[in-house]
């Protein structure tokens, strides 16, 4: 492969997969305006030779065609991220999310470059039949609930990319990722588990939102970043819709407690109700579990990181870094 565009490529997902294509001696193209992202993410390669990376808007179509005329796959990560941020800024994160895909798929198309889409579990909405396939329905929470701007957008993101692969031939894949997890993940926008470790190791109170009854199933970024890779190359994924994530699920409270003894932290743990973390009427889902039949079909992928794997990784990341 000579050379992949990342756009959200400072970002937490974005950066680990920078950093495995650098290393392997591709071009490296990475496309973000640090609004979630941070520079330092991409230390370790920004020196080689072989790394370009600008800071700018994706939606900044002439940066954006020019990187994809130099590359075969574009990794299109850049979003609005964290339940916090979607939130606080439904507007931005609507737009964002909608017109940076579509100056990515337009562009992408004008040399048919293959574009790896990264969305969300988040579109399942308030599905609660489990675990979820990437054929069921999806659905939506109200209109007046903010929460679910987020999840709308990114299906619509979805469908964009879709109908370009079907009217236009666009070589696209999507990527569901599911809670996704590990070192360089900050819990600036809501990010459970970050949080988790930062409030355990300064002998903080450890705050669960809701009652912690909820679940998900967290996914290493080293395994999510592997099964990108894979479907950016793979010709049997084209056209196709997948999850990425593991079926090992754990509720938010449990979590809570396998954070506070892994770290051996004194801390308290509290609940707090969702009308004082994020707003009132706020609305979560229960659970999200993957149907992963379809991605081990066509890549082979197994999830190599347990839970308490993940954990140590952030508790290693902030034991050593500052975050900022």
């Amino acid at each position: 492969m000579s050379g992949v565009l990342i756009t959200g490529g400072a970002g937490f997902i974005g950066s680990h997969l920078a950093e495995l294509y650098a290393k392997e001696g591709s071009q490296v193209f990475v496309v973000d305006d640090l609004s979630t992202g941070s520079i330092k993410n991409l230390a370790s390669i920004r020196h080689l030779p072989n790394v370009h990376v600008v800071i700018e808007d994706v939606r900044d179509r002439a940066v954006v065609a020019e990187y994809v005329d130099q590359v075969d796959v574009v990794f299109h990560l850049a979003a609005a991220v964290g339940v916090r941020l979607v939130v606080e800024s439904p507007v931005y994160t609507i737009e964002n999310n909608l017109h940076g895909t579509e100056v990515v798929l337009s562009l992408a198309n004008k040399k048919k470059k293959r574009v790896v889409l990264a969305s969300t579990s988040e579109v399942y909405g308030c599905s609660d039949k489990v675990p979820f396939n990437e054929e069921d329905f999806l659905v939506m929470g109200a209109p007046s609930k903010g929460r679910w701007s987020y999840a709308c957008s990114k299906a619509l993101d979805e469908f964009l990319a879709l109908a370009y692969h079907k009217e236009k031939g666009l070589p696209v894949v999507i990527a569901r990722l599911f809670n996704t997890v590990g070192p360089k993940q900050t819990g600036r926008y809501g990010m459970v588990l970050p949080n988790f470790v930062r409030q355990a190791l300064a002998g903080q109170d450890i705050t669960v939102f809701g009652d912690g009854t909820q679940s998900r199933c967290f996914t290493h970024v080293d395994d999510a970043v592997w099964a990108l890779v894979r479907l950016g190359s793979m010709p049997e994924a084209v056209g196709r819709v997948f999850n990425v994530g593991t079926t090992n699920e754990i509720s938010i409270m449990a979590l809570a407690e396998r954070v506070k003894k892994i770290t051996g932290s004194a801390s308290n743990i509290v609940t707090v109700p969702y009308s004082q973390a994020y707003e009132e009427g706020f609305e979560d889902m229960p659970r999200r579990v993957p149907d992963l039949t379809a991605i081990r079909s066509v890549t082979g992928y197994s999830p190599r990181h347990g839970i308490d794997d993940i954990i140590e990784s952030v508790i290693h990341y902030f034991s050593t870094e500052d975050e900022t």
